[in-house]
């Protein structure tokens, strides 16, 4: 297993005991799991997307985030 830890995850228990995750260097970049670690699970996979796309198209990287490109 790969850990990436440049990524920050904010989690919280919703009402109904599910976990929403999400990533404060990403705006809009979250998502729900039953249980902690299946929100930041999918939470970071989503953001590594994000990403991913960010770099295909040109766009600035978050400082926070610069990291995960290092050589």
């Amino acid at each position: 297993m790969v850990e990436i830890e440049p990524i920050r995850v904010e989690i919280e228990r919703e009402d109904d005991g599910r976990c929403l995750a999400s990533v404060p260097d990403l705006p809009g970049v979250m998502a729900y799991g039953a249980s902690e670690d299946e929100a930041i699970r999918k939470v970071k996979s989503i953001a590594l997307q994000v990403l991913a796309d960010m770099v295909e198209c040109g766009e600035q990287v978050p400082d926070p985030l610069k990291a995960l490109f290092a050589a």
